[in-house]
């Protein structure tokens, strides 16, 4: 009999990601990443494949790669600091360089500043992306000053007076040269052919844009021009393209940002005119929802005549590409004759050899290398479609990994529902039997999505998998907001807990309908971000659910626009005016502006129908989550608490809004620990 999955079984995970090929094309640089219970991090190391040979092995052992990029010689440059003097300059950034035949590690240089990505731009020349501290710089003060709004940043900490800086660097001068200003907050797109491509805008004091600007920079001439002017446009993806022209994803005027997808346009260099390329009504990157994940990769790139690039449709992440004449096609080379996509035509595959989620990917002439996560397994390498590394199959292959069941319905609206059921392990001498009832049905736990624009596919989700190995049905789905069909499948703008709402509570039903084993009297709610607002919502206006468990959530539309990181944008995005979607009016009552609707989103505010949960409530929060601060969470508890119902709260330290994914190891299996030891309590 195969293993049970616990909660700290994740930490024998090797996490695979940021393949890229050298500049010969003969091998494939790629990050791996361990969980470290004893000083409770994590390790990365950088590995190698042979495309030839397709062996693998490692290439450091220092446990403290976590990205590279290749030098103009083949060479490999990453970040780390080894010494102890390095590791006491907070403000310095020391580079170690390796070669791939092999050999030790040896220290490139040193930069006195904190920079992030680095890029090559020639023989002797990077372009460096970097953090610009233009505020106190005194790391002993017991305190922290801000004049500006936002103040602070989910996974950044507080921010004030903080911008990103773009830097030329020549290694062999060691001359750094900024490029832009100290309150100029810069992020780097591409750099090409002596061209660097980079989005922003002047920010100082408050912010006082949506849209930051596009700038060409030109390394000869040593000089800037603004291809779109900061809050003209909202914009995602910027690449370089052909005949002098930029490829750019963005709006047509009037809709929506925050509910719609970009098209692809074009931008001529010269005259700076935007025309439409492509339509594309799907989102680019992946949004499939997993916390069996950790590193980056390459999302896009522009290849030969094509750009490839990651994209979520349905309930999986594809790589495809753009032409040049702006048509759009799978890998194989068929066409997508309608790239808007009608809802009817978002149906998966189930296929696991094509379903899962491409996270990062890179193409060399006729290879393609992704990594990707497919079918039960964990990420790992595919060269040309073959699986090359195998970091993970010893526990997919000796683990019971259950495997979730598609099923789509109809709701009542006419729209098909897609969503998963994934059975229990049943197995009399492990922990689980206790969990069926005298009648031989199970306990279920109904599992939330965030984003809302995020998905649940059929991959690897290691909470999902602890909660079926102990003896429950887990159910999860995508209901109307979810990403991969489109804007208006995804527009629930104004209207969160109304038509989601009564597709999830129709995903509950249907699942109760096909499996006759889940006991529709011990079914438990949970969900994170979006799923934990949802979480609040429904102990609020159902008591169908006997436990629940609100994670990093949203009690209340007010304070999240006051105190999140994306409060100011997301909040009128979200639950303000609606400017494209005519089959769907705005609630009542609502003037279409969050700061002059305070009605609309006290309505929409899960802490407003608190009063009626009867649902024992678990909420868990971290004191370092800028994305859904704590506040919200501990809204949401005390009003229950006055309401005399039973609710409980783990506030956990130091922990971001990524703590189910990424956060300290201990930390995360304490987590989910919380999590099972009150489903058990309350659905047992």
């Amino acid at each position: 009999m195969k293993k049970q999955i616990l909660a700290d079984s994740f930490l024998q995970f090797r996490y695979v990601s940021a393949p890229s090929f050298s500049p010969d094309g003969k091998l494939v640089c790629f990050v791996v990443q361990r969980a470290d219970l004893k000083g409770n991090g994590y390790q990365g190391d950088l590995y190698m494949l042979d495309v030839q040979t397709k062996k693998v092995r490692q290439l450091t052992s220092g446990s403290d790669a976590f990205g590279f990029e290749f030098t103009p010689d083949g060479k490999i440059l990453f970040a780390a600091k080894r010494t102890k003097e390095e590791k006491e300059k907070e403000d310095e950034t020391c580079y170690y360089e390796i070669d791939p035949s092999g050999g030790e590690a040896r220290k490139a240089f040193s930069l006195p500043i904190k920079a992030g990505r680095i890029v090559t731009a020639g023989e002797d020349l990077y372009v460096i992306q970097a953090s610009q501290n233009n505020g106190e710089t005194d790391k002993d003060r017991g305190w922290d000053t801000f004049e500006e709004t936002p103040f602070w940043f989910n996974g950044r900490g507080f921010t004030a007076g903080i911008r990103g800086r773009i830097y030329l660097y020549k290694p062999s001068t060691q001359e750094l040269k900024p490029l832009t200003e100290p309150w100029f907050d810069a992020s780097l797109s591409q750099v090409k052919d002596g061209k660097i491509l980079y989005r922003g805008a002047l920010w100082e004091g408050g912010r006082k844009y949506d849209y930051p600007g596009l700038y060409l920079y030109d390394i000869q001439k040593e000089e800037s021009i603004c291809l779109i002017e900061p809050n003209t446009k909202a914009g995602y993806v910027a690449d370089f393209w052909k005949d002098g022209k930029i490829l750019f994803t963005t709006y047509e005027d009037g809709v929506n940002v925050g509910m719609y997808n970009p098209d692809f346009y074009t931008i001529d260099i010269e005259t700076g005119k935007l025309e439409l390329l492509a339509g594309y009504d799907r989102a680019i990157g992946t949004s499939v929802g997993s916390d069996a994940r950790l590193g980056g990769g390459r999302q896009t790139k522009l290849a030969g005549d094509r750009w490839y690039f990651i994209t979520t449709d349905c309930e999986s992440a594809y790589l495809r590409y753009l032409t040049m004449d702006g048509q759009i096609c799978e890998m194989d080379g068929t066409v997508i004759e309608d790239p808007l996509f009608p809802d009817s035509a978002s149906i998966p595959s189930n296929d696991p050899a094509k379903d899962g989620s491409v996270d990062s990917f890179d193409i060399w002439g006729d290879h393609v290398v992704t990594c990707a996560l497919r079918g039960d397994h964990l990420a790992e390498l595919y060269l040309d479609g073959e699986q090359v590394t195998h970091f993970n199959d010893e526990f997919t292959a000796s683990y019971d990994v259950r495997t979730p069941e598609y099923f789509s319905f109809t709701n009542q609206d006419g729209v098909s529902i897609h969503g998963y059921i994934m059975s229990p392990r049943k197995s009399e001498d492990e922990n689980t039997a206790d969990t069926r009832g005298a009648d031989g049905r199970y306990p279920c736990i109904f599992h939330i999505h965030g984003g809302p624009a995020t998905v649940f596919g059929s991959v690897y989700h290691h909470e999902m998998q602890l909660w079926a190995n102990a003896g429950f049905y887990v159910i999860f789905c995508n209901p109307r907001g979810s990403d991969g069909r489109g804007g208006a499948f995804e527009d629930i703008c104004d209207r969160y807990g109304g038509i989601d709402y009564e597709d999830l509570m129709a995903f509950v039903d249907e699942a109760i309908k096909r499996c006759p084993e889940i006991d529709p009297d011990r079914i438990g709610v949970t969900g994170g971000s979006y799923g934990g607002f949802m979480t609040n919502w429904i102990i609020g206006h159902t008591d169908r659910f006997k436990a629940a468990c609100a994670q990093r959530s949203i009690s209340s539309w007010t304070i999240f626009e006051h105190t999140s990181d994306i409060g100011y944008s997301f909040t009128k995005w979200h639950q303000g005016a609606r400017t494209r979607d005519a089959q769907a009016p705005r609630a009542e009552g609502s003037d279409g502006q969050p700061r002059t609707g305070r009605e609309q989103l006290w309505a929409h505010s899960p802490l407003a129908a608190a009063p009626n949960c009867k649902t024992p409530t678990l909420f868990i929060h971290s004191d370092r989550d800028y994305r859904c601060w704590m506040a919200e969470g501990i809204s949401m508890f005390t009003a229950l608490q006055m309401n005399g119902c039973p609710s409980k709260m783990v506030l956990f330290h130091d922990e971001t809004h990524e703590l189910s994914r990424s956060g300290k190891p201990k930390n995360r299996i304490h987590r989910m620990e919380e999590i099972l030891a009150w489903m058990r309590k309350y659905l047992k």
